[in-house]
């Protein structure tokens, strides 16, 4: 249970790292200020031409009799709007760090910086990054909409789907949310997609003490504008723990329990 602590705290030291770095704050707001815009202009549109959209799908309800075709179209409107909403918050760190891709390897590497005196390079042109970045969160999209289908229909379970459900949402969408921050960092330590999940699920607590409290505030967007920053700091933190890297007692403490983890590091490839 250590772990919890330990993920929680590493985004707490990214929060307070961002604050005490103005420059670097303010520049890794802007990806997110733009993701917010683009975000909010589709929702809106969402619930404004939704139930037309709904209504164009579904022509053989046309001659349904009140109230079914109503219940019917609205109940579609309603999953399709929770749904995008879903999508939203899934998506939203994925294309935040696809646009702010420059504003969070500078913001990266100067906690690594800051932290050893070092910051790994990749030595791979920007456009790579660009795509292997891109290709990573999309896997990691599918990834998330398959667990938000599967918890979707298990909502409709009596008690435990309003209870235990929830809870369980919250942990694979805080998982994923660590995976697509950390591979700010590990990326430039030529850490792929594979290793880093095996990174992850050796360490799952670390990860949801991380990953879950910010999957919590990433359902208010505008919250999630103003923590990312600091999350990505936060992440860099995370990510030099997962690889044996910090040199700090809360970092060794924390790795003890991560034996798993460092076999996994020692297999991995190196740009």
């Amino acid at each position: 249970m250590r772990d919890l602590g330990v993920g929680f705290g590493y985004l707490m030291k990214g929060q307070r790292w961002v604050a005490q770095h103005g420059k670097q704050y303010g520049m890794g707001l802007l990806p997110g200020l733009i993701t917010l815009v683009l975000y909010a202009g589709a929702l809106v549109a969402l619930a404004l031409w939704g139930a037309d959209a709904v209504g164009w799908a579904t022509p053989f309800a046309d001659d349904w009799s009140s109230p079914w075709q109503g219940l019917f179209r609205g109940f579609l409107t309603a999953l399709l709007f929770a749904i995008a909403l879903l999508l939203s918050v899934l998506t939203f760190t994925a294309v935040t760090l696809l646009i702010g891709q420059p504003f969070y390897e500078s913001l990266s590497e100067k906690v690594d910086i800051a932290e050893s005196g070092h910051a790994p390079e990749s030595g791979l042109p920007l456009w790579r990054e660009l795509w292997i970045s891109a290709r990573d969160s999309l896997r990691i999209v599918v990834r998330a909409a398959v667990w938000g289908v599967l918890l979707f229909a298990l909502g409709f379970i009596p008690v435990a789907g309003q209870t235990v459900v929830p809870v369980i949402g919250f942990c694979v969408t805080g998982f994923f949310l660590v995976e697509e921050l950390t591979a700010v960092a590990l990326q430039r330590r030529g850490v792929d997609l594979r290793e880093r999940l095996t990174l992850l699920r050796s360490r799952k607590q670390l990860a949801w003490g991380f990953g879950t409290p910010l999957a919590v505030a990433f359902l208010v967007p505008f919250v999630a504008v103003f923590l990312m920053p600091g999350a990505v700091a936060g992440a860099t933190l995370m990510a030099r723990d997962l690889l044996g890297e910090n040199g700090s007692d809360d970092g060794e403490a924390a790795s003890r329990g991560g034996q798993d983890s460092d076999a996994a590091t020692r297999r991995m490839p190196r740009t």
